[in-house]
C-alpha cells in the first residue's frame, strides 16, 4: 500500500494560529475492507471555517481532534475499490482531510460522490461547484431571497463564496456590491466577476469611512447582505440597510482568534425590522442538487469564472491556510497534491 503523508493538528492555538499548531506525519494506508475505497487526493480544500474548529470551544461543529488528520474537503481519483459503485479511475469528491490518500467507507451516505469533469474542472468541485458555491446559493436564495432590482452586498467578494454569490445575484437581476481587500481583488470582482461595484476595505478602515463608501456604492440602500467577516464592516452595513433587509450570517472571520465581536448599534436591527439568520450549509443537504445544477451551468457557460490560488504539496497546507486567514489568497485556496 502507498505511503501516505498527513497533516495533523498537533496542539490548539492560543490566540492567533501558527505553523507550530500543525505536524507532518507519514504512514502507510491500510488494506481495504469490504465497501471501502482508496482515494488518491488531487486537491485539498482550505476554508476559513477550519480556523474555528481548531479551538476547543462550543460551536456549530465538533472541534478538530488533536493528534488526528486535519479535516477538510478533497477531490481525487479512486485507485482501488471494494465497493460495487466505484471503480479505479472514478473522479470523486469527499471529506478526506489533509492527507495524500484516504480510505473511505463508501456505504456511508454522503461519504463520497462521483463527479463529471467534462465541462467542470475537478478543482472547482471544492469551490464554485462545491460547498462554497452552495453556501452562496443558500444564503442568497433561501435567506436574502432578492427581488429583481434589489441591492445586495457581500464581504470577501473575491473568494470562493463571493464569486459564486455575484454570478447568482446578477442572474436574478440584482445590483451587486462586493467588499474585498486591495485594488487587484476589487478589479477582479468588477471586471471578471461582473459586480456593479467593489469597495476596498483597506481604504476604509473604520465605520465612518466604510459607511460613506457603502452610501456611494449603494445609492438606494442595502436590501440584502451576506456576511463573512463581521467587525466594523458589519456595523457600517447596518447603517445602510433598508427597512426589512435580510442578512445571511455565514462567517465571522474577524473573530476566529477568539475575541468577541460586539455590535456598535444593535438597535438598528429593531428600527429597520431586519431579518438576520445564521446558517450552516451542511444542515441543508436537500437544496444541494438544485444549487449544484445552477452553479455547474454558470461555470460551464462561462458566466461564473472562479479564480484559484494553489499551493503545491501537502507540506505547504499549513502556511497556505494561515495565509488564507490573512487574506493573502486570491479566490479559492487549494493545495495541489499531484
Amino acid at each position: 500500500m502507498p505511503v501516505n503523508k498527513q497533516i495533523h493538528l498537533d496542539n490548539r492555538p492560543e490566540g492567533e494560529a501558527t505553523l507550530g499548531n500543525f505536524k507532518l506525519v507519514t504512514g502507510e494506508t491500510p488494506a481495504l475492507a469490504d465497501n471501502q475505497v482508496l482515494v488518491r487526493h488531487h486537491f485539498l480544500s482550505l476554508d476559513p471555517y477550519m480556523r474555528g474548529r481548531m479551538n476547543d470551544s462550543k460551536s456549530y461543529a465538533a472541534s478538530q481532534p488533536v493528534g488526528h488528520v486535519f479535516q477538510g474537503g478533497t477531490v481525487g481519483e479512486v485507485v482501488e475499490s471494494k465497493h460495487p459503485k466505484y471503480k479505479a479511475g472514478d473522479k470523486v469528491v469527499g471529506f478526506g482531510g489533509w492527507q495524500e490518500y484516504s480510505v473511505v467507507d463508501a456505504s456511508q451516505p454522503g461519504s463520497l460522490k462521483k463527479v463529471d469533469t467534462t465541462h467542470v474542472p475537478l478543482s472547482h468541485y471544492l469551490g464554485a461547484v462545491g460547498m462554497p458555491g452552495v453556501t452562496a446559493w443558500y444564503g442568497l436564495v433561501k435567506i436574502i431571497a432578492p427581488k429583481e432590482g434589489d441591492t445586495v452586498v457581500i464581504t470577501a467578494a473575491s473568494g470562493a463564496v463571493g464569486s459564486a454569490f455575484g454570478a447568482l445575484a446578477k442572474a436574478r437581476g440584482c445590483r451587486v456590491v462586493g467588499i474585498a481587500g486591495g485594488p487587484d481583488k476589487c478589479k477582479y470582482v468588477t471586471d471578471e466577476l461582473g459586480f456593479d461595484a467593489c469597495i476596498d476595505y483597506r481604504q476604509h478602515p473604520d465605520v465612518k469611512s466604510m459607511s460613506a463608501a457603502l452610501k456611494e456604492a449603494c445609492p438606494k440602500g442595502i436590501d440584502g447582505y451576506f456576511e463573512n467577516v463581521g467587525g466594523y464592516i458589519f456595523d457600517a452595513v447596518l447603517l445602510r440597510c433598508n427597512a426589512f433587509a435580510r442578512i445571511a450570517l455565514c462567517g465571522m472571520i474577524a473573530g476566529y482568534d477568539g475575541a468577541p465581536l460586539p455590535l456598535a448599534n444593535p438597535s438598528l436591527i429593531l428600527i429597520n425590522r431586519l431579518k438576520i439568520e445564521g446558517f450552516i450549509v451542511s444542515e441543508h443537504m436537500e437544496v444541494w442538487p438544485e444549487a449544484l445544477a445552477e452553479l455547474g451551468a454558470l461555470v460551464g457557460s462561462g458566466k461564473l469564472r472562479p479564480r484559484e490560488t494553489i499551493a503545491q504539496g501537502i507540506e505547504a497546507a499549513p502556511e497556505a491556510f494561515l495565509g488564507l486567514l490573512k487574506g493573502r489568497n486570491f479566490g479559492k485556496q487549494l493545495v495541489k497534491l499531484i
